[in-house]
């Protein structure tokens, strides 16, 4: 195994943030075909490997670019840290080796791919939706700690509200612009909170936060800004979450202009397919408990999933939390272990 772990060590050393991946994807690619398989750079920029030569394909879909903050990339006690340890090169350096290592039949082969700007607008993901036929089964690399399946994630939708309105003296009694877009939100929160009644699970209740506020004056006119996420359930589309602001901007008494930056629906997975039971076999037979998971974030899951309509999970050894954070890591004996629990099961697969 001390191969796979120079893999991941010396991919992690290739730091990729979005838009930055070439020396990654180039690295990637080499060691794929070092590992046997057939891969090149696609046009958007991908690492698409592949091992066998059956027409019944398994496609391990992961992210090469990470999200912006170096991590020094070293290994103490066991574990290794570096900027996409688990987010996702750890998955995706997971897939290569558990794919070369896997016994194929003729009737099967195994394709590895390593998206580029999953972190940003999904280019790797957008380009695979349009120009790649559906594989049999997709296996989807992010976090979900080596005895868990995620079988789901919440949807996303980015929007941008602004107040414009003529400057104002602070004595002048007149509500500032700013004033005015915090109203919009304290009511939109309080329509969300009525639609969340009653719903316990986290994956099911909409979740509005503010990820940027800012204002600018001219001396003319004032304008307030709020960039807002709704983490969305299953059953919330894009007609709805317009007509909640505007019913908001109804109710607080003004007319923001609203901006749709992205939307992103969310995505959930069936549990009783051949995938699904072959996991479950592998995480028991190398001696885990395994579990499902619904995340409240979202990955390339939630583009492919609707498009290919196909079986599909997101598997990978590493704790989400440490996802984005200054201390991002993986415990080296997790990471040998989801690589057991990828390969019986990509091997399982092929006996059901």
């Amino acid at each position: 195994m001390m191969d796979a772990i120079r893999l991941l060590t010396e991919l992690l050393q290739r730091f990729s943030p979005t838009g930055y991946e070439t020396d990654a994807v180039s690295f990637m690619i080499e060691s794929m075909r070092q590992f046997g398989f057939q891969a090149h750079r696609d046009e958007a920029g991908n690492a698409v490997g592949t091992i066998g030569s059956g027409s019944r394909e398994i496609l391990l879909l992961g992210h090469i670019d990470t999200v912006p903050g170096k991590i020094a990339v070293r290994m103490e006690n066991e574990i290794l840290y570096g900027r996409g340890a688990v987010d996702a090169k750890g998955p995706l350096a997971s897939f290569i080796f558990a794919g070369a290592q896997a016994s194929l039949t003729s009737d099967w082969r195994i394709t590895v791919i390593g998206a580029v700007g999953e972190e940003g607008d999904s280019l790797g993901a957008r380009h695979l939706c349009k120009t790649y036929p559906a594989p049999e089964m997709v296996v989807i690399g992010e976090p979900s700690g080596w005895e868990s399946i995620t079988l789901g994630y919440k949807g996303s939708f980015w929007s941008e509200a602004s107040i414009v309105q003529p400057s104002s003296h602070t004595a002048s009694g007149i509500t500032s612009a700013c004033d005015q877009i915090f109203r919009f939100w304290n009511q939109l929160t309080n329509d969300i909170e009525e639609l969340n009644a009653g719903k316990t699970r986290v994956f099911d209740r909409l979740s509005p936060s503010i990820r940027g506020m800012r204002s600018t004056s001219d001396g003319f006119e004032d304008n307030a800004i709020l960039d807002i996420n709704i983490r969305l359930p299953r059953e919330v589309d894009l007609p709805l979450l317009e007509g909640l602001l505007s019913k908001a901007a109804e109710k607080a008494g003004n007319q923001p202009v609203f901006k749709t930056v992205d939307y992103m629906p969310a995505y959930q997975g069936e549990k009783n397919t051949t995938l699904v039971k072959s996991f479950l076999h592998a995480i028991r037979a190398n001696g885990g408990a395994p579990g499902f998971k619904l995340k409240t974030g979202t990955s390339d899951m939630n583009l492919v999933g609707p498009v290919w309509n196909c079986p599909m999970i997101a598997y990978g050894a590493g704790d989400s939390n440490l996802d984005h954070t200054a201390n991002e890591h993986i415990v080296l004996s997790e990471f040998l272990k989801g690589i057991q629990v990828l390969t019986t099961a990509l091997e399982r697969i092929q006996c059901l």
